[in-house]
């Protein structure tokens, strides 16, 4: 077939210089709130979020630029396991785990229901620029399997 008819697809997918993961599409506004107060962000749109929790990669472009983990003001979530799960709200590993030792969801489900509110500001707090929702789960049923197992 003649490439004159093949659809090119509409977003590329950049991999992180560093580790080779899929970069998940973030925004500056995101990155600005990691950043000094008025430092630019020195990437090129659209920039990437690593996932890879021990890559020292937070943030890329598909020009090989970086931040790193040391160029933050503060710690972001999987790349610093004490920085806190939800970054609106605060919820942090330790919070999880105390649910899972009480046998209840009750700070774990105060939080989702956060997340669906106005006052989730994801796309500018989450070092992804994503709910957390998904890390909390996550994190959750990996104590709560864990926990299980024990018994």
């Amino acid at each position: 077939m003649n490439k004159a008819f093949i659809r090119e697809p509409d977003q590329s997918v950049d991999y992180c210089p560093r580790c080779g993961s899929k970069g998940q599409p973030v925004g500056h506004e995101t990155i600005r709130s990691y950043l000094p107060e008025g430092k630019r962000p020195p990437l090129a749109d659209p920039a990437n979020f690593c996932p890879t929790p021990q890559c020292d990669v937070v943030y890329f472009d598909s020009f090989g630029q970086f931040l790193l983990t040391g160029d933050l003001t503060k710690p972001v979530y999987p790349k610093d396991p004490d920085a806190p799960l939800c970054a609106c709200f605060g919820l942090t590993r330790q919070d999880v785990e105390r649910d899972v030792r009480e046998g209840v969801v009750t700070r774990v489900r105060v939080i989702i229901e956060k997340s669906k509110t106005a006052a989730a500001h994801c796309t500018q707090l989450a070092a992804n620029g994503q709910s957390c929702v998904a890390y909390i789960q996550k994190y959750y049923l990996q104590c709560k399997n864990a926990a299980d197992s024990k018994h």
